[in-house]
């Protein structure tokens, strides 16, 4: 079981550069064709500095800098019972190229279902830029099955 200790902590903070590059490459390869996420002159002309993040790029800054590896190594989830179970995002202002983004997490809730079959973790995340304004919340349930 999932010690419900962990309820309340929060991950070291995940710093994210964005580059141009990498968001291109990231909306080609979901299909992205807006040229807002592919053309720095269409984002420029539509009022944008750069071109602009697809909106579940942020998502990957915990993934590059570590801490989702660390978190799950805490909570003692194995990664071949780990499911992701949900994702959510609300989004406050937008993301480009040039912006760094630092992502900070915390674990809101840990509970069971099936008598201790699956074992849910609710994490949630606040997303902010280099001025420090809020880009972005996301909330992720993390599932361990037994």
């Amino acid at each position: 079981m999932i010690d419900k200790k962990w309820i309340g902590h929060e991950t070291a903070a995940s710093v994210l550069p964005i580059d141009r590059s990498r968001l291109q490459f990231f909306a080609r390869a979901i299909g992205e064709t807006d040229p807002l996420h592919l053309d720095p002159e269409a984002a420029r002309a539509a009022g944008y500095a750069d071109v602009l993040a697809p909106p579940t790029f942020i998502f990957a800054a915990e993934l590059d800098s570590g801490v989702s590896d660390q978190l799950l190594a805490d909570l003692e989830i194995p990664l071949g019972k780990l499911l992701h179970g949900e994702q959510s995002f609300t989004f406050h202002r937008s993301v480009c190229a040039g912006d760094t983004i630092t992502v900070r997490s915390r674990i809101d809730d840990i509970y069971d279902k099936k008598q201790g079959a699956l074992e849910f973790v609710v994490k949630t995340a606040r997303a902010v830029n280099q001025a420090g304004e809020l880009v972005a919340e996301m909330r992720s349930i993390l599932v361990c099955r037994h």
